[in-house]
């Protein structure tokens, strides 16, 4: 069994493409960087050689991976380079703290216009990550 530790990648070899597209990493010449010979996709090496980055993607967060001697495991991003805890803060913040305090200042009829704003308030962030996470 291979074991799951990264390895450092080699510009002398030839790699499997990580977008699984059956294609070959070739390295580029005079760069730290490889091109697949089938997705025409172009990868830069990180983190001292053990991570493959995808250069140009249209996901919103770049791709990675590390190889382990027979295959690419996805490198995942950190908690904190994500929408998600930032949408989380924003909802939060006006569902815990605003919605109360505006609660507690409007008069009879404007309630409901208070509790409005806040309900679209907080389906704003949750647009977001929905956006951002779709395909």
């Amino acid at each position: 069994m291979q074991s799951q530790k990264a390895e450092k990648i080699d510009f002398n070899n030839e790699y499997p493409c990580p977008c699984r597209r059956r294609g070959r990493l070739i390295p580029i010449t005079l760069t730290d960087a490889f091109g697949c010979d089938r997705c025409q996709q172009i990868f830069v090496v990180q983190d001292n050689g053990i991570v493959l980055e995808q250069l140009s993607t249209t996901y919103p967060y770049k791709r990675a991976w590390r190889w382990t001697g027979s295959s690419w495991h996805v490198v995942h991003p950190r908690f904190g380079e994500s929408y998600l805890p930032i949408a989380l803060s924003i909802i939060f913040v006006l569902v815990i703290i605003w919605l109360p305090l505006a609660l507690k200042l409007a008069n009879g009829s404007s309630i409901i216009a208070w509790a409005m704003v806040a309900v679209l308030l907080a389906i704003l962030p949750a647009l977001m990550v929905w956006l951002t996470y779709r395909r």
